[in-house]
């Protein structure tokens, strides 16, 4: 298999260090998403004081943590779902809605379409451009929202492009979407890295449209993809009850509940994170701004999407850093994206400066070999 046709998702490890024939706990990964700070400590040795909760079944209601829920994002205890990971919810979701035509705005995450299809609906995307820095065009998204669409789905900040669209847009999308009835997702996975959250976040609106349902999980933000804890927020009551009638019972097991409530309170683990990541999106995004053989974008989240000069191919910049164990992720497989673009993750400042040093290295020594 050549490197143009082996694609990898971020959680791959295991795949790629048996490709590459490397001792996967020497790769450092860039492509997860995933918070370098890891789990909050307080989490860990809580959880191992409280084990015989797996002895115990779940409250049905999860009525304590969607009480931490509610209390964290300020939103009504009434309007919150909880799920097993935001990859259930959105399935519930679209499971729910039975959309015909679904509009996606992308490129973005694959499992929106994927769950389309699974429905037998019909999914389209809506291009972000790339002359626009993948920021939102909200006159072309309007002609695309006709009364053909059912579903609007949009990640926000997007997934790979780090762009973000800010809530005051996002309410004259709801506003044209309510005339069309038209529902709209939108997946906040990512939010919480945003530096000014309350300007992105739509759960504040949640209330005014019955035709708005957020989807937030605690995999990236919290370091906890391995808990499969997500959560939704609706204004629409009915929605809500009829996911509820949906999903399975207990689909979060007690530990993953009760270490749910605890990590959202632990607000010293969210200001270092949060304190960390803005760092570094200004710092790393003003270092590559100053390379001329690539593009960056504005940053929002806590991952960098990169355009490569010409002479360069994604693919071959993916296996020149594995083979020294830096994975990051060949955006090629995303739509719209070319075997031009790579995304990478922020870590700690010493991760990433690493990663920084050996792309440089990689890129000079391709660009060498070119000339040569």
């Amino acid at each position: 298999m050549t490197a143009s046709s082996q694609q990898f998702h971020g959680s791959d490890l295991e795949k790629i260090s048996e490709y590459y024939h490397l001792d996967q706990k020497k790769i450092i990964n860039y492509s997860g998403n995933v918070n370098p700070l890891g789990l909050p400590q307080s989490i860990q040795t809580k959880l191992a004081k409280h084990i015989a909760l797996i002895g115990q079944y779940p409250d049905r209601e999860y009525t304590d943590l969607r009480k931490a829920i509610a209390t964290y994002t300020d939103a009504e205890i009434g309007s919150i779902l909880v799920g097993n990971g935001s990859t259930e919810l959105i399935s519930l979701c679209i499971k729910a809605l039975s959309p015909i035509n679904t509009l996606i705005i992308g490129p973005t995450y694959s499992e929106y379409q994927r769950e389309i299809n699974i429905n037998n609906g019909r999914s389209k995307y809506f291009s972000l451009l790339e002359e626009d820095d993948f920021a939102i065009n909200l006159d072309s998204l309007k002609k695309a929202l006709t009364k053909d669409i059912d579903l609007l789905i949009i990640c926000n900040p997007n997934n790979p492009t780090s762009s973000a669209i800010p809530k005051k847009v996002l309410r004259k999308i709801l506003d044209h979407c309510l005339i069309w009835d038209v529902y709209v997702l939108i997946d906040e996975t990512y939010v919480e890295f945003v530096e000014n959250v309350n300007d992105i976040s739509a759960i504040s609106l949640t209330p005014f449209y019955r035709n708005l349902f957020i989807i937030r999980g605690v995999s990236k933000f919290f370091a906890a993809p391995g808990l499969r804890l997500g959560y939704g927020i609706s204004g629409n009551s009915s929605l809500i009850q009829q996911l509820n009638q949906l999903k399975n019972p207990w689909t979060i097991n007690s530990l993953a509940a009760y270490a749910g409530e605890l990590m959202l309170q632990d607000k010293s683990y969210i200001k270092a994170t949060r304190d960390l990541i803005h760092q570094e999106q200004k710092r790393i995004f003003s270092i590559l701004s100053n390379w001329n053989d690539i593009k960056v974008y504005p940053v929002s989240a806590n991952f960098i999407l990169i355009q490569l000069d010409e002479q360069y191919n994604s693919h071959l910049v993916f296996e020149a850093l594995i083979k020294e164990h830096l994975m990051i992720r060949d955006a090629s497989s995303f739509p719209f994206l070319s075997n031009r673009y790579i995304r990478f993750c922020l870590l700690t400042k010493k991760d990433n400066d690493k990663l920084l040093i050996a792309l440089r290295n990689i890129l000079d020594k391709m660009s060498t070999d070119v000339d040569s």
